[in-house]
Order: C-alpha cells, then structure tokens, then sequence
C-alpha cells in the first residue's frame, strides 16, 4: 500500500493513485475505481439515483434522511440512494470538497509531515465577541463537549489536542491516533476544533461567570 499512498505530488495525483488499489472508503462514501460515489453502505445496490457531475454532491450533503440540515458534513448522518458519475479525478476531487472539505488536503499534509494540529485552548483564545467567554471553559467542561460533539457526532480523527501535551482523552485511541495509510481507506482528519465545538463551549462556559447559574459539563 506505501506506493498508492506515496506523498508526492497534488492531491489529484495521490487521489488517482489510491484509486488505483480497487475502490476506496471514505468516511461514509465509497469512490470508485470507475469515477462513482456512493454511501458505501449502497455497495452493490442497483437501484440508486444516479447523477451526473460533481454539483450534485452538495445537495446530497445537505439533509440527512429525515430532512433535516446536517451543518457538518463529517457527523454520520449522510443519506444513501445515490451514485454519483464523474468524468475525471478533478470531478471525483470537487464531489468530495462538499462532502468532506479539505479532506484529501489534510491527508497530504499529514503524509508529508507538515500538517500543524491547532490545540483547543488556541482556538478559544482567538475568539472574540460573543465567544470569547470560551476562554473560561474548564478541561473537565471541555472533555465532556468533546466526548458529546466528537465521540459520536463526527468521523474526522481528532488531531489537536486540549493544549499542548494534553491530549483530549474521552476519545478512545483510533479516534486520536491515526492511521495515515490504511489499507482501501482515506483517513478523515481534524487539524482543529470546528465552529460547532466552539459554539458548544458557549454555554457551558457562561456558566463560569461570576454570578452565572453554572451549565453542566
């Protein structure tokens, strides 16, 4: 598996050269070798939806099964029914943005040793306004929204850590320490706290202000 995933060059060239091992997992999406994707749990199914072009891609992340808005797009909520049909690798490229933004980027990164996780307590202390009493979350509040908004709610790893050092241990090992070429799969990876962690903190923190009723963790 060590040429297929070789760091050289673009993302498109590392994605065609997976590609070429037979079908690859990502997340919740199967890529073909044949230029498809679909919910890998549609493997083998013969009566999908079929689209073509990468534009379609954004519509289908957009709602879970219920209707309802997934607002990030890495939770396990994606909808199955479809295949999507592409052209070309830079297709292939552009459906994947708006299913998991800089996924293939951040793959690259980490296989050339250059991806940089930004620790949690960095990312609250560059909030401002409305957000900037996140400053005030403690360890314990803080493991606790990660273990809900993580733990379950995402399938990224978890690069960063609490701050330096102190690593968010309410996940368990293959949710913090990737897997950078695993056999017929693309690792989902997280550099740094989303904005929904971030607004998770919101409450929770408030409840550290003097004379605030305190928010449970």
């Amino acid at each position: 598996m060590d040429a297929p995933v070789s760091p050289s060059g673009t993302v498109g060239e590392l994605l065609l050269r997976s590609l070429g091992t037979g079908g690859l997992l990502i997340g919740e999406i199967l890529l073909g070798s044949d230029l498809t994707l679909r919910h890998h749990l549609d493997e083998g199914v013969g009566d999908l939806r079929v689209f073509s072009g990468p534009g379609a891609a954004r519509e289908i992340a957009k709602y879970d099964a219920a209707g309802n808005f997934r607002p990030l797009r890495s939770a396990p909520t994606l909808i199955r029914g479809w295949l999507i049909r592409v052209v070309d690798p830079e297709g292939m490229l552009l459906a994947l943005g708006e299913f998991y933004p800089a996924a293939l980027g951040l793959w690259l990164s980490a296989l050339n040793g250059t991806l940089d996780p930004t620790p949690f307590r960095e990312t609250l202390g560059r909030q401002t306004g409305m957000y900037r009493v996140t400053q005030l979350l403690r360890d314990d509040q803080a493991r606790g929204i990660i273990a809900a908004r993580c733990g379950s709610g995402c399938l990224r790893t978890v690069l960063w850590d609490l701050e330096p050092g102190v690593p968010p241990d309410v996940l368990p090992p293959e949710r913090r320490i990737p897997d950078l070429r695993p056999p017929g799969r693309i690792p989902l990876l997280c550099r740094e706290a989303c904005n929904l962690l971030v607004a998770d903190a919101r409450p929770v923190a408030k409840g550290n202000l003097p004379g605030e009723n305190p928010s449970p963790s």
